[in-house]
């Protein structure tokens, strides 16, 4: 049987309800939802508009007035200029694959870590570069494609890559 997404509705009084186990919750369960990996999305009670992302860009502003930020001032400086450039359509996609290639590297090198038994430190360190530097390879190739899919045409303005 498939899983339906789970939907949380928002209300006029900024509530939250979670529809799945008909009740309230907090902007800290729904951020704990994002942690557990649940599949959801937040609608407007009323109107039904999708304002998940809205949702998850409230939780990273709460947390990042919070501790330490993980956004400096000059990081999101350069994002908001990339709103309205022409390669606006390429900064998502570099993001979350740079973010993915992170994560990836990130699990290979608690692996490497669990098997260094019998290796010295130089040696899985050299395996873990070489395994970096293929990996950011492939990604760099792949956004020079999906750039150029989206580098607007010559006289037009307009995007050589069709909508849809």
């Amino acid at each position: 049987m498939a899983q339906t997404k789970r939907t949380i509705k928002k209300y006029p009084n900024r509530r939250l309800y979670d529809t799945e186990i008909s009740s309230y919750i907090t902007l800290e369960e729904v951020r704990q939802l994002v942690l557990d990996n649940e599949d959801f999305e937040v609608r407007d009670a009323k109107s039904g508009e999708d304002l998940t992302r809205s949702v998850l860009l409230q939780i990273i502003s709460e947390h990042e007035d919070k501790g330490q930020p993980m956004l400096s001032p000059q990081l999101l400086s350069q994002i908001i200029r990339f709103y309205g450039n022409s390669l606006q359509g390429f900064m998502g996609p570099y993001l979350e694959r740079s973010l993915q290639v992170f994560l990836d590297q990130q699990t290979q090198f608690r692996s490497q870590l669990n098997s260094l038994m019998g290796q010295t430190p130089w040696t899985m360190l050299n395996d873990l570069t070489e395994r970096n530097m293929d990996a950011w390879k492939t990604l760099q190739s792949g956004l020079l494609d999906t750039a150029a899919k989206v580098v607007p045409t010559a006289g037009t303005g307009r995007s050589s890559k069709k909508p849809g």
